[in-house]
Order: structure tokens, then sequence, then C-alpha cells
């Protein structure tokens, strides 16, 4: 505790700047996040997530490796994938990169630093009198890479740009075209394409253009910038991608290219602008906006989302083929976008979902006779494509996969049935903070489709229903009622259940759904160094040492918070003390909410998340851990629900956060469709605005205690409300301010 409380006294002194009312909060707020790299990347390029400087639009993404001498940008586009249902035949590709020589920087100085506000990465690096000024990023409004170079020194220093695919050592032996080459107006073009041996043909091309130069030589000249940009594009953007590319390449300059910088700086200030958060420890709130930073700039095309490693794919083929992985790592990315308003960046989650409908209804039937349902395997990619698919490759490669029922009907499953269900999660995160009816009729049909399955699937035991033969942990084949499966069949159920009724669907369906949830077998429990503590399953495994399956009926799957019975409180606190996996190779992103979402003690839960946004590379990814995105739903998740938790029917203010320690938000997104703002102000809870967006009924735990509000609505009388729970009908579109009523004295009436 000690600990805590010295924490707690630096971090509070931190928190002035914060304070500051003005027209812009946000921009104060994000405008003093700056990521520096004091050397060069060590782990790029790599099959892995890297360490380098991150650029993206959410379709364009570019990581900056190299040195000042041999600056190469990696480029790479979330809709240039190898589509073929395939294990090790499909993943997203390198499209190629843009290669930077300056040679009389060799052995120089390196300090590159990301301003989040505008999205634009500098560097500098200088060697005697030779020191250049390098400026980067990709456009928010067009697949560009824009590069500007600028000598700042005394000598001139002279350079050379390229644009080069990879070389044929760096690809597997799978079919290909690729051409390369230079227009007539000078402009450097690369292609690659997939059109033998595939599902689905897929071409994407790059084109760089010099300023000033036909071959990409150049001079830098002190005082005089150079001007570089790369454009890049896909057949599925263009009917023909290479004259795309060359096209914009060409006309990319003066008047255009200031209109493209402009609506960049309005992109990023627009996005920053949806919601934002102010705390007093500048480690947490960095990581806290350059995981949203990394977000945005990998996650916008609306067929294809980022996969294991974003939009940053650097060599081939990435580890675990970069695909979507459905037993958590392809939902966790999102994780922190519901409650962080950045709607957009969630919405492209649903589309690989849609598209494997059928082959999850064939599953269904196949491997499990139930038909109309959706079952789904480890592994899918975009546009129906399935990545874990059993094929001749694999079964030359890994024949004792097939072993023990990992590999049913040709899917790749290790004995789990819960993946489909996990992916509902966060379908119902986006459903439940909207209530948007356009969107609960798009991802009905998947939605449906699992809970189809799990009415199926779910075998009657006495007065109860169990779930037989569903592995908690990949391999673990056999095992009855896993804990996490347990959770996300409930939450699944329930999902379908509210979709429907919204929809006007399935109400025979509805009443049978809601039959399951009710007789579902309770979290299994065990006694555990004296406590008792969820066990993993009912018959089989009883605890593993790392992951967090056995919280994540807590969260995602949201079956366990703070309304609910004290006694399952008691056992999922109990279980979080046992597990302590506050930095763990998978389930992080999964125990840090979940120990929030059940109201594990607030100084012990940042002090972790300070050491656990301390453990990252520069960019934000955590040190000494493969996977990337994944980690980036954690710090913004953790803290909004710290901060506002809208779950179980009822909206808490700072419910899991220090009182003595000072915050504040602005429009963070919670269940019922509800932008909230608050400030948290030496100890107390100040005047509280709260947008509803569906006019659903409101219940808001008092910020005040049981003391009178006065509640202001945009569009009515103000109103007096009393208790422990202020209940309000709304209605869409108003917005509502609460503060405590005063007295004749001037005082609150807070209790």
């Amino acid at each position: 505790m000690h600990r805590c409380v010295l924490l707690w006294m630096v971090l509070a002194a931190a928190l002035s700047a914060c304070r500051r009312e003005g027209a812009d909060e946000a921009a104060l707020v994000v405008g003093r996040q700056r990521v520096v790299f004091a050397e060069p990347p060590g782990r790029t390029p790599s099959q892995y997530s890297v360490d380098a400087p991150l650029m993206g639009n959410g379709s364009l993404g570019v990581a900056m490796g190299g040195g000042g001498d041999s600056l190469t940008f990696y480029l790479s586009r979330n809709d240039f994938w190898r589509l073929r249902s395939a294990h090790d035949e499909a993943y997203p590709a390198v499209l190629g990169r843009v290669e930077l020589s300056l040679p009389g920087l060799a052995g120089g100085s390196y300090r590159v630093e990301q301003r989040l506000w505008d999205a634009t990465t500098r560097g500098r690096f200088a060697r005697g009198g030779r020191r250049v000024e390098c400026q980067a990023l990709v456009a928010a409004g067009e697949d560009v890479l824009i590069v500007r170079l600028e000598s700042v020194g005394t000598d001139t220093v002279a350079g050379r740009a390229r644009l080069v695919l990879p070389g044929r050592d760096e690809v597997p032996g799978l079919p290909e075209v690729r051409e390369s080459g230079h227009s007539e107006g000078g402009v450097m073009y690369i292609v690659r394409s997939f059109a033998d041996s595939v599902d689905i043909p897929t071409r994407a091309a790059a084109a760089l253009r010099v300023e000033g130069s036909a071959d990409g030589s150049f001079t830098l000249r002190p005082g005089r910038p150079l001007t570089l940009v790369c454009t890049t594009g896909s057949d599925f953007k263009a009917p023909d991608c290479l004259s795309d590319v060359v096209g914009r390449a060409s006309d990319m300059g003066g008047r255009r290219l200031r209109r493209v910088l402009r609506e960049h700086r309005r992109w990023w200030a627009d996005y920053w602008r949806q919601s934002y958060v102010c705390l007093p420890d500048s480690t947490v709130e960095r990581q806290y906006y350059l995981s949203l930073y990394g977000m945005a700039s990998c996650s916008r095309d609306a067929d294809f989302p980022p996969g294991l490693f974003g939009s940053w794919i650097t060599r081939e083929i990435p580890a675990w083929c970069g695909d979507y992985h459905l037993n958590y790592n392809y939902q966790a990315p999102f994780y922190g976008l519901y409650s962080s308003n950045r709607l957009a960046q969630a919405e492209p989650y649903a589309a690989p979902l849609l598209a494997a409908i059928p082959r999850g209804e064939y599953y269904s039937q196949a491997v499990a006779g139930v038909p109309g349902g959706i079952m789904l395997p480890v592994g899918i990619g975009p546009l129906g494509i399935e990545t874990t698919r059993w094929s001749a490759r694999m079964e030359a490669a890994h024949a004792d996969w097939r072993l023990g029922g990992n590999i049913e009907c040709g899917g790749m499953f290790w004995g789990q049935k819960s993946n489909a269900a996990y992916a509902v999660g966060n379908l119902s995160m986006h459903f439940y903070r909207t209530w948007d009816a356009a969107f609960a009729r798009r991802v009905y049909p998947f939605v449906r489709g699992v809970a189809v399955f799990w009415e199926g699937y779910l075998r009657r035991q006495g007065d109860r229903y169990v779930i037989l033969n569903d592995a908690i942990h990949e391999g673990t084949v056999g095992t009855m009622n896993p804990i996490c499966s347990l959770g996300l069949v409930r939450m699944a159920l329930q999902t379908a259940c509210d979709m429907g009724e919204l929809l006007g669907l399935d109400a025979d369906r509805r009443a049978v759904w809601r039959g399951r949830m009710d007789s579902l077998s309770a979290f299994p429990t065990q006694e555990r160094q004296g406590r008792t503590v969820f066990r993993y399953t009912e018959q089989g495994v009883d605890w593993w040492p790392d992951n967090t399956l056995g919280i994540q009926h807590i969260f995602p799957a949201g079956q366990v918070g703070l309304a609910s019975d004290t006694a399952l409180l008691r056992v999922a606190r109990n279980t979080i003390d046992a597990m302590r996996r506050w930095s763990d190779f998978n389930g992080t992103n999964s125990f840090f909410p979940a120990a929030v979402r059940v109201g594990y003690p607030a100084d012990s839960i940042l002090l972790h998340l300070r050491e656990y946004a301390g453990h990252t590379y520069p960019n934000g990814f955590q040190r000494d851990n493969p996977h990337g995105p994944e980690n980036w739903g954690t710090v913004p998740c953790t803290v909004n629900e710290m901060l506002c938790m809208g779950h179980q029917g009822i909206v808490r203010l700072f419910p899991v956060w220090p009182r003595g320690l000072d915050a504040r938000f602005c429009r963070l997104r919670v269940e019922g469709a509800f932008l909230v703002s608050a400030a948290l102000h030496g100890g107390r809870v100040g005047e509280v605005t709260l947008l509803s967006e569906q006019g659903r009924p409101l219940a808001l735990q008092n910020p005040w205690g049981e003391g009178a509000v006065v509640v202001d609505d945009s569009g009515g009388r103000p109103q007096t409300l009393r208790g422990p729970i202020l209940r309000l009908p709304t209605r869409p579109g108003h917005t509502y301010t609460f503060r405590p009523e005063q007295n004749p004295d001037n005082k609150t009436t807070e209790k």
C-alpha cells in the first residue's frame, strides 16, 4: 500500500494541466501526446509485430524502418491478401517498400518523434555538418505516403529513392505475378498479384514520384525541401490499380497536395474530438491515445479489417497467417473503440463474420448436426476465406494436428465450439452502446445463426442445460461446461433476443433462447488456497497457469458485474486475485477490464496498468510479445470502464477509480446509447452531461449518494430526482445535465 500512496502523490501533481477549460480541450490533451524513438527499430521487418514508427489510414499501412542513412518505408494494404481457403496459403501480403539511401548520414544520430494530434512522423538525423529533417505521413483521406526531406545543416546531402518489390528470397514459392518499372513521366511503380491457385484473385500496386527527379536520385540543399509521394491501390478499389496509382502519383503536387494535407489534419482533429479523457498519469494517458491512434491507422476499410498484425505486414508469411483468429485475437483490438465512441473504426469488424456465414452453417451441420446454425473454426480471413482449412500441404507438415479431434470435417477447431459465440461479443458491445436498428439488421443473421447453433447443441441434463465436448483451451478436447463458453453462450443468446425484439423478428425462437439461458448451468467453482474461485470447467481442466479464460465470462462475455449477487462477486474477486494475469502473453486485454467489472481495488488496477503501459515499444506494442494491435484494446477499455461504466442496466460514474485522484472524461459511450461527460475533482463529482441518442430509459447511479439531484433537459423543464439510482425516461437527441440540489445555505444535499 505504501507504494500505491507514493504513486498517487506523484500522479495528483501531474493532473493540473487537465483542469484548464478551453474551447478545445481535446486539442490540449491529445496535443501533448508525442512518442519518441531514440534509436532505429531493431525488430523491423518481422513476421510478428514490429517496433517501428507506424503510420496508416485504415487501408494503407506504413512501418518506418532503418537508420537515418537507410530509411525504409514498408508498404502494406488491408485489402492485399493471398486468398485461398487453406492453411499457410491465405495471408495478408507485403506490397513493397520505399528505400531512401542517404549514405552521408551513415553512423550518425537518430531521433524520430510522432505527434498524435496531427498524425505526423518527424525524424532528425545528423552526422557532422550534415543534418536532415524528415516529415512523413499517410494521408487520412487518400492512399498516399507523403515524405518531405530537408537539409538543415551546413552541407548538401546526396540521396536516392527506390520503390522495390519483396525479394524472391523473401516470399514463399507460391504462384504470383510481379512487375516493376518507370512510367513516361519518371514515376516508379511496382505491382504484385495472386491469380493462380487462389479462390479470389488479388492485385495491388504502388507508385513513387520524387520531386524534380526522373530516376529517384536527388540532392538536398540547405533550406530547399524535397517532397516524395508514394501512392498505393488495389483492384478492389479501382478497375486498374496500376493506372490509378501512376496517375495519382503524377498529379500529387501543388494545390492537390495542399488539399490532401488539409483534409488529413481535419480528419484527425475530428477523430480526436469524438471523445477524450484527461488522466493524472502521463504513462497511462499516452498509451491510451497511442492505442486509439493505432486503431485509427489500421481500421477503416469496410471489407478488410486489420488482422493479427494490423496494417503492418513487413515479411511474408506473417505468423499465424496474420489472419482473424476467433478465439480472442481478432476481437481484442476493438475492445476500447466502443466505449471511446470510435464506431467508424469498429464498423469493419463485422465484415469477415458475415462473409463466413455459409462456411459456419456447413460446420454447424457437418460437425455438430445442427442445421441452420453457425459454428466457426479458429481462423478466417476476408471475403469468406478460411485461413485454417486443412489441406494436403498441412497434412504433409502437421499430420499430428489431426490427432485427438483437433481437426473436424476439415476445420481447425482445437476442440473449441465457442469461436462464433466469441465473435458475437464485439457485435454485442456495439449494439448495446448504440441500439442502432440498421446495425442490428446488418449483423443479426450472424448473431441469429450462433443462437440457433447453441439452441441445438446444448444438452438437457436434469433441470439444466450443459455444454459437452467443448475445449476451454486449445486441444483440451472433451471437457464439460467450460466457464468461458458458459458466459459467451449466455451473452450470445441474450444479444440475439434483444436484437430480434428490436427488429420484430423470431418471437417464437426468442422464447426458446430465453429458456436455454434461464436453465444454463451455473459457473463452476472450486476451493483453491482456502478461497472459493471459479473452476475452468465442470469436468476436465480445473486451472491453467497462464492466459485468462478463467475470467472471460466476466469480460468480454459480461455476465458478472457490480450488480451481481454478492457471493458471485466475491468469487470473481477471489479469482482475479488468485490469477494475477496483469502481464499475460495472451489474456491481459480481458483481465484488466474483468477486474474493473467486479470492483477489484482501483489503486491496484491503476498501479498494474501503469506498469503494463510502460512495458511497450514506443509504438505501443507490448515488449517481448509477438502479438500486435490486440494489446491496444487494453488501456482504453480499462480506463473507460473505470471512469464510466454502463453495465447491467446501470450507468456508474467513477465506479472503480480512486476517489482522491482527479480525472475527467468527455463523450464516453455506454450501454443504452448514452454519451456521458463528467469530472472528478477534490473527491467530488461535478456537473454531469448525458446525451441520449435513442431515447432509452436511463438508470444512473446517483453520483452524490442519495441526495436530491436537479436534471436539466435540453428540450424540457428541469426536474428533481432522489435516491441511490436516478431513473429517467429520456428522449432521442436530448442532452441532460445533472447537478446536486443546493439548499438555502448554498450547500448541496449530497449524502
